[in-house]
């Protein structure tokens, strides 16, 4: 994006307002009041420069100088201080003044001098040893110091040089002082932030461990029960029941020690996989796609599935997720598009797992499954996507289809591949 011409020289629009009224205000206001203000200034004072032409530029040029006051604070000091030095020069040793003068009593120093003084101080950055140097000097020069005080010149050169000093001095104070609240209230804010991040971590550790300690007993004894049904039973029924019924088991608890191994480690050590994922040619943890979409198929569902990529990195929770993704997908294709053609894709990449499951537009009758569920499983699945570090989106594409897609990190820490 392009910046702004106005930023050179401004920071807020209310800086550059304000300048450019205050130019606008010392350019009229002299030349308005020029008639009314007294003067002692003897004829020919400035016959030897050509008449006032010289100090009608200077004052004009210095006027329009305070545009970038801000910006180039010490350029209009030192144009303050040569000035002032050379009006002194002229008026004690020299034909006349330089500048204007209308009364004796009148500052040695351009009209600008206060403006140019106070952004010196508010907004000079750097050489500030030089800058004092330079303001002693105009101080000086305006006070007329080494010549007998006069009243009237210590408070019109005071008023000029001393009370912008001042006033310049409070409002960078104040401004540092800000700048310093400002920056406390967003180091607490960032204190507090971590503060709940610490929080939410210490509970996810604590439901974890609860999971582990509660579900997992309770799986376990199914399973063992299940293999003893097995054991003791000699029908081939009950057998192959029991058989599912210990597999399916297993599953979850393989399923429950990921998600256990992800609550315990947090989102910060799922992002940083580098250090401990495993090498190319492990063994592959991706449960098989081609056998769940078998049984789709053998019902009746045109299912086309592409796999690109190497799956061997992907680490077990990651596959079980992508599983969950295919599954989800295909029973929402079945409930709700009968006859569409499905298209189930997995990309494998070193960093991460791209599924994505998209249908055309249902051809077939109303079925009878499509008011069936709960309609939160994509709820869940999202939140399964995102538990393992992954994004999730799904919704209508063109042509009246609908497509599931979720992006899962290759490799996301859990007990299950820390143990190993």
């Amino acid at each position: 994006m392009k910046r702004p011409l106005w930023r050179l020289l401004w920071n807020t629009p209310r800086e550059a307002v304000f300048d450019i009224c205050l130019v606008i205000v010392l350019f009229v206001l002299p030349r308005m009041v020029a008639g009314y203000y007294p003067t002692d200034a003897l004829p020919g004072t400035y016959d030897w420069i050509g008449g006032l032409w010289f100090s009608h530029v200077a004052n004009d040029l210095l006027c329009l100088g305070l545009l970038v006051r801000r910006r180039y604070p010490m350029v209009l000091l030192w144009v303050v201080a040569a000035l002032s030095v050379a009006q002194a020069l002229l008026i004690q040793f020299g034909p006349g003044p330089l500048l204007q003068i209308n009364v004796s009593t009148d500052p040695w120093v351009p009209g600008v001098t206060p403006w140019v003084l106070y952004a010196v101080i508010v907004h000079g950055r750097g050489h500030r040893s030089l800058a004092w140097a330079l303001i002693l000097v105009v101080t000086a020069i305006s006070l007329r110091l080494g010549h007998a005080p006069h009243p009237d010149v210590v408070i019109t050169g005071a008023a000029w040089t001393v009370f912008p000093i001042v006033l310049g001095l409070y409002a960078a104070e104040r401004g540092r002082l800000a700048d310093a609240l400002r920056e406390r209230a967003e180091r607490a804010e960032h204190e507090r932030e971590l503060l709940a991040e610490q929080a939410r971590a210490d509970e996810r550790a604590r439901l974890a461990v609860e999971m582990h300690d509660v579900v997992t007993h309770r799986v376990n004894l199914m399973v063992l029960q299940a293999g003893a049904l097995g054991v003791a039973s000699d029908d081939p029924a009950v057998h192959r029941a029991a058989e599912d019924l210990r597999a399916s088991g297993g599953e979850a608890l393989a399923e429950l020690r990921d998600l256990v191994g992800v609550l315990r480690r947090g989102d910060d050590e799922r992002g940083d996989s580098s250090a401990d994922a495993p090498h190319a040619d492990a063994p592959s943890d991706v449960p098989d796609l081609r056998e769940l979409i078998g049984q789709s198929e053998a019902v009746g569902m045109s299912v086309h599935f592409t796999a690109d990529g190497d799956p061997a990195p992907v680490t077990p929770a990651v596959g079980r997720t992508a599983y969950r993704v295919v599954q989800e997908g295909l029973t929402n294709a079945h409930k709700h598009a009968p006859g569409a053609d499905v298209h189930v894709r997995v990309l494998y990449s070193d960093d991460r797992v791209r599924v994505s499951v998209r249908n055309t537009a249902p051809t077939g009758p109303a079925p009878e499954l499509a008011g069936s569920g709960g309609g939160v499983g994509l709820l869940g699945l999202q939140q399964r996507v995102e538990l393992v570090g992954g994004t999730f989106r799904s919704g209508a594409t063109d042509g009246d289809g609908f497509e599931v897609e979720a992006i899962l990190p290759g490799y996301v820490p859990t007990e299950e591949t820390a143990d190993a």
